[in-house]
């Protein structure tokens, strides 16, 4: 599958932003989502993903509370709603789909198996 995330931009602290993460063929509902971030001179952070049904949703403990993630998989899309944005969540945010079957969804980057390319998310003070 192919991943186009989308809606990135510059916002002030405290508000609000909405990404979308598209996948190209058929079988999108197949595969576990995940959200990443990666702020200049950090690694690749986790913040949240959502599993293939849509059934249930994770969350990192700094985003929690603050950002949802939901799925239309007829649509084959995945969303990360952003709230009360703060500026240490300034990063580029990445999209990513886990075709393993597991009882959650996974944490570590090396788990999954597609990537989109990125978006930019500033959040100023």
């Amino acid at each position: 599958v192919q991943l186009q995330a989308s809606g990135g931009g510059l916002v002030q602290a405290g508000g609000s932003l909405g990404l979308s993460c598209e996948g190209s063929g058929r079988s999108f509902s197949i595969y576990d989502m995940g959200w990443f971030r990666q702020a200049p001179g950090k690694e690749l952070e986790f913040v949240g993903g959502i599993t293939r049904s849509g059934g249930r949703t994770y969350y990192s403990d700094s985003v929690k509370g603050r950002f949802t993630i939901s799925r239309d998989n007829a649509k084959n899309t995945v969303y990360l709603q952003m709230n009360s944005l703060k500026p240490e969540d300034t990063a580029v945010y990445y999209c990513a789909a886990d075709r393993t079957l597991s009882t959650g969804v996974a944490r570590t980057p090396g788990s999954y198996d597609y990537w989109g390319q990125g978006t930019q998310v500033t959040v100023s003070s």
